[in-house]
């Protein structure tokens, strides 16, 4: 990161008392959390957790900085270095949510990976639409199942049709998915890959914010 800004925009995940995930929050928000003491880091080293207050965090930092300078993004104040933690817990947090996953095109186009769910061409998010694969015409619904990602060319050749009426064939078969699908996203990035045990577990759909 070349800069605070973007530093503080970096992802968090919150868990909450019980180590259960809540959300994921950017790194502005989740040291203020840290500052007035509502919640501390949770590490994971050599296998084991660890947890910091703000104090012992700023502290360790400054160990990391030296050791792995490149294994964390880097929060650069007047005073001090401090390392932009992965995972916090709320120290007075015991409810677990329970939310459903928004059915929104932001996540639709998440779900299906920017890939047109007939021809499998990975385009931009400007360079797709939604297509109904049962049309709204013939009583086709909005919903998770019966929507999905599609090109413009693919989007023209189906038209109002069914797509085996139209020689297509759905790639993938569209379905609600269980989390947010651009928190799945994440996870398969290297530095967010210390969240995965945590939500492994999580019984709900955790939300971005």
């Amino acid at each position: 990161m070349d800069s605070n800004g973007n530093v503080l925009s970096c992802n968090v995940l919150v868990l909450n008392r019980h180590y259960q995930a809540l959300r994921v929050v950017n790194a502005k928000r989740a040291f203020s959390l840290l500052f007035r003491r509502l919640a501390e880091v949770v590490a994971i080293e050599e296998d084991s957790y660890n947890t910091y207050d703000f104090e012992s965090w700023a502290q360790v930092s400054q160990l990391r900085r030296e050791l792995a300078p490149d294994g964390h993004d880097w929060l650069y104040t007047v005073r001090l270095t401090i390392a932009v933690p992965r995972i916090i817990r709320l120290l007075f947090y015991d409810r677990l949510p329970r939310r459903q996953v928004r059915f929104n095109r932001r996540n639709i186009y998440a779900r299906d990976h920017n890939c047109c769910q007939y021809c499998g061409r990975r385009s931009s998010t400007s360079e797709l639409s939604l297509d109904h694969v049962v049309p709204r015409s013939r009583g086709g619904k909005t919903t998770w199942d019966n929507v999905v990602c599609c090109c413009t060319a693919c989007n023209v050749k189906k038209g109002g049709r069914l797509p085996g009426e139209a020689g297509m064939k759905l790639i993938t078969k569209p379905v609600k998915p269980r989390r947010s699908p651009l928190l799945h996203l994440r996870l398969g990035l290297d530095k967010y890959a210390s969240w995965k045990q945590f939500l492994d577990h999580a019984y709900w759909s955790v939300e971005l914010h």
